[in-house]
């Protein structure tokens, strides 16, 4: 890690970049000293979460951590005493739209000045954005990294008692915390992480430099985890991880995730998701787990990124194209009623017109019923950064246009299956776009806005499909 005369420890993506495989993690507990108990009495904050679902986890442990200091958390932005930007660096998009919302604090800061505004995630584990951020925004008062969340009583108390600028990024391999603070976003769904970081180096993604060396947590603190969520009243666990097959590797496990899987499946908890996977290590005793288990939805996020052999080796994803249509088989003749979404990245540096009709080709043999696409964004510091790009960015978008044209074709077509079903919905709520509607996920994953006289956040309610949509489904409880 590089340290400046002002002793700020900063992020260094030659070290973020380095593995010793031959030794696990470093697993320890969570305590927070007495000295830090109350530094947040009578004290508010507010956390604004940006990307995906770890962000999501990293928020919740935020929170935790702030209330057991004694803040209390809002939502009012402006009305909060200390702010603070949890950060996604997967796209330049979500950067700049953050960057963008901490400038605009400036003001702000001007007319408060003892108003705290901090930065976290993966976006400070940036080398430019970190120092972007120290030109740039000097209404910053602290930055801290996704290896470091254990240690924000500690940079509070550095930033409130010292009044000094604080910067710990730390650019090391990466250990386990068990034991943190948590406030659940949701008290009938769970982020249950069960790994962290990620070794695959695919060459486009920055997340094996801002989220450290692939570690699995102990197979004992997840199942704990789970039945204490569970013995709560918890209805749904999401097992979170960068590549969820991998779990166990690390630590020598045989057919690890599987093991993994069975033994949650076997708590008894009512649903079980798992977010993401890589097609490289699926095993086909996973896909007879998620067929024998009745509570492990089968419903499969699998991102495949390309069509195109030649891209998915530049990418350096580890299948090809033949590999993964062969997966999709394997689990559609053991589960046919499964569902799948992916993810496509168009616009890869050197994708050609035909490499493009390959991926196009690809959707039409799977037809997803969902997909997340987008135009290829550039990481500083990943190897496909420094590969020739030719490609008119006003071409990419047309691809991506007629890519989602085609995703949402098929997204209605599977849809149109569940007209007058029905199915059993996770009751997550009224509705964001209209209160006196409740929202919630079939077991396959569909999103189903529904009316019910008795239904309420957290019940699993039978609804008779009234109305099919591309992405979304409309019912009515039985």
């Amino acid at each position: 890690m590089q340290t400046n005369k002002n002793q700020y420890i900063l992020p260094d993506h030659r070290a973020e970049g380095k593995r010793n495989l031959n030794e696990p993690a470093e697993q320890k507990r969570f305590t927070l000293p007495a000295e830090y108990q109350s530094l947040g009495s009578g004290k508010t904050c507010c956390i604004r979460t940006y990307g995906c679902q770890a962000n999501v986890r990293d928020g919740e442990t935020i929170a935790g951590i702030l209330q057991a200091m004694g803040f209390t958390v809002i939502s009012e932005m402006e009305a909060a005493d200390l702010l603070i930007f949890n950060t996604c660096a997967v796209r330049r998009a979500a950067e700049e739209h953050v960057l963008g919302e901490v400038g605009s604090l400036k003001t702000l800061k001007q007319k408060h000045p003892k108003k705290l505004i901090a930065i976290c995630g993966c976006m400070a584990q940036e080398e430019s954005v970190v120092e972007d951020l120290l030109k740039h925004y000097p209404q910053v008062d602290l930055i801290f990294g996704t290896h470091n969340l254990d240690q924000l009583p500690k940079l509070l108390a550095n930033v409130i008692n010292q009044h000094q600028r604080t910067v710990e990024v730390c650019s090391q391999e990466g250990s386990i915390i068990e034991g943190m603070p948590k406030e659940r976003s949701r008290k009938y769904k769970a982020f249950v992480n069960i790994m962290y970081g990620c070794d695959k180096f695919c060459t486009y993604c920055i997340v094996p430099y801002t989220r450290g060396k692939q570690r699995s947590r102990y197979l004992d603190e997840i199942i704990a985890e789970v039945e204490e969520f569970k013995a709560a009243g918890g209805k749904e666990v999401q097992l979170l991880g960068q590549n969820v097959n991998a779990y166990g590797k690390d630590q020598g496990m045989e057919d690890g995730f599987t093991v993994l899987l069975k033994a949650v499946a076997e708590t008894g908890i009512e649903r079980i998701r798992f977010y993401t996977s890589n097609p490289r290590d699926y095993s086909f005793s996973t896909i007879e787990a998620m067929r024998d288990y009745p509570n492990i939805m089968k419903a499969l996020h699998l991102p495949v990124q390309s069509g195109s052999n030649e891209v998915l080796r530049r990418m350096n994803r580890g299948y090809t194209r033949e590999q993964f249509l062969k997966l999709v088989d394997d689990m559609k003749a053991v589960i046919p009623d499964i569902t799948f979404t992916t993810d496509l990245i168009v616009g890869f540096p050197g994708e050609t017109e035909a490499q493009f009709e390959e991926t196009l080709s690809l959707v039409d043999y799977c037809r997803f019923d969902s997909a997340f696409a987008f135009v290829y964004s550039p990481r500083e510091g990943t190897p496909a950064a420094a590969m020739e790009d030719d490609t008119p960015l006003a071409v990419k978008k047309q691809r991506l246009q007629r890519l989602n044209e085609k995703i949402t074709q098929y997204a209605r077509m599977n849809n149109e299956v569940y007209a007058d079903q029905t199915v059993k919905v996770l009751c997550d709520g009224p509705s964001k776009n209209n209160p006196v509607v409740l929202c919630g996920y079939t077991e396959s994953n569909k999103l189903v806005n529904f009316t019910s006289d008795t239904a309420s956040e957290g019940d699993i309610v039978d609804v008779k499909i009234t109305q099919v949509k591309s992405y979304t489904l409309d019912g009515k409880a039985i």
